[in-house]
């Protein structure tokens, strides 16, 4: 605790310095230290000041520190935050809010307008706060799908992807190879072990929403996910790392277990695409499919879209010319910005299916299905707590998925009882 006291007040003595010199008839705007997403914002920044050099925006990259919640959780402490900040993880904004901290966007003008026409009443209805105001934008994501080998796939004779749990866990027996001493030197999957909440989301999550069609983890102040899809989902899990088809070793501190080809498929994002043909070996071919589902799940695959929105602090002088430069960033001449330097997705309805998008998607083509799949994400719930509700989870989760102490059902028990006691304080 110490520790992170000293941290929080270094980080208020860097971003004081760093906002000593703001010249209040400008604002600031912080990016994330994303090498592409800098780029992005440069470009944007530069074209927004040469139209508009009476309301000038100075950019920076947001502090370097331990993380980005620390350091924005730091600016607010020390009151030093910036007129806006881009890549808010949405799971953070409703603590913000109740706070005060942050700029209520459905009173600027032309904010609704905006954003009905680009997002569906489902976003709005999810980024919209517990008292009934917005207080982010919906801004991009990055879609948690299945990534898989093709060559290894056709070298076991699995002629169609494995979407629901039972053709999976049959992969699994097929893929799972052993060295000449008998240890498992390839699995069907592989996802990290590591017991940190937000590891959740990449895959418990992913798949409680695909189970669910998008259902929230807390409903009227309850927990609302002791039910069979969370049940079926640790429970599936449990039984790969029980089979060894998934390792419990950590693999991220040595090679790239899906580039070796030790593993077969990994639940990811589009930052894959980049990232593969940049590393990968020419012999490697791969493809992406929807998250895993139950067996009897019907209708289209919903997956963790891992939003980041958009947000104006109340330190702003002039929230409203903030606003106006924000919608340059998130019209479609942005949003295509956006694809085009970051392969990030903009969160906008019918992305797939627009015809201003068509040409990068023409080109793209390992892209595709992430835009099809933006319509069928979710973020998380809009909870202050939400971020100690995956604590909670996760450590039910190494418990009875890695280490199999506990079945799922009093795994699952387990949380939604420490969930209740925390959401009742």
């Amino acid at each position: 605790m110490k520790r992170q006291i000293i941290f929080i007040v270094f980080v208020i003595l860097i971003t004081s310095s760093c906002n000593s010199s703001k010249d209040h008839k400008h604002l600031l705007f912080w990016s994330s230290n994303n090498e592409q997403e800098i780029t992005f914002t440069e470009n944007l920044v530069d074209k927004w000041n040469h139209d508009h050099p009476e309301k000038y925006i100075h950019f920076q990259p947001i502090p370097a520190g331990q993380s980005s919640e620390e350091i924005i959780l730091a600016s607010v402490v020390g009151k030093t935050t910036p007129d806006i900040y881009a890549n808010m993880w949405q799971g953070s904004v409703e603590m913000y809010a109740k706070a005060g901290v942050l700029v209520r966007l459905d009173t600027l003008n032309g904010f609704l307008d905006f954003i009905n026409k680009r997002c569906s009443k489902k976003v709005i209805d999810e980024i919209t706060s517990s008292d009934g105001h917005i207080y982010q934008v919906p801004w991009k994501v990055n879609p948690i799908i299945t990534l898989y080998n093709k060559g290894i796939f056709k070298a076991v004779g699995i002629d169609s992807v494995p979407v629901t749990y039972s053709q999976y866990l049959e992969a699994g027996s097929k893929i799972q190879h052993r060295d000449k001493n008998g240890y498992v030197d390839r699995w069907v999957g592989y996802t990290t072990v590591k017991v940190i909440w937000y590891e959740r989301l990449f895959n418990f999550y992913a798949m409680y929403i695909a189970a669910t069609n998008g259902a929230p983890l807390i409903k009227d102040n309850k927990a609302a996910f002791n039910n069979k899809y969370a049940v079926g989902v640790f429970r599936f899990l449990q039984e790969l790392y029980n089979k060894n088809y998934f390792s419990r070793q950590r693999m991220s501190a040595s090679q790239d277990p899906f580039i070796i080809q030790s593993v077969a498929t990994l639940f990811t994002g589009p930052w894959q695409v980049p990232y593969l043909n940049k590393f990968k070996p020419d012999s490697l071919k791969y493809g992406f499919y929807s998250m895993l589902v139950p067996d009897d799940h019907e209708g289209p695959v919903y997956t963790y879209g891992d939003p980041k929105n958009i947000v104006i602090f109340n330190t702003c002088k002039d929230p409203q010319t903030a606003w106006d430069f924000i919608s340059t960033m998130i019209n479609k001449p942005g949003d295509l910005d956006l694809l085009e330097i970051t392969d990030q997705f903009p969160r906008r309805k019918n992305l797939s299916t627009d015809p201003f998008f068509s040409d990068f998607f023409a080109t793209n083509p390992k892209l595709q299905i992430f835009a099809k799949q933006v319509d069928y994400i979710k973020g998380v719930d809009n909870h202050e707590l939400i971020v100690e509700v995956f604590d909670i989870i996760s450590q039910e989760y190494e418990s009875c998925v890695v280490y199999n102490r506990k079945t799922p059902e009093k795994a699952i028990a387990d949380a939604e009882k420490a969930v209740n006691i925390l959401l009742a304080k």
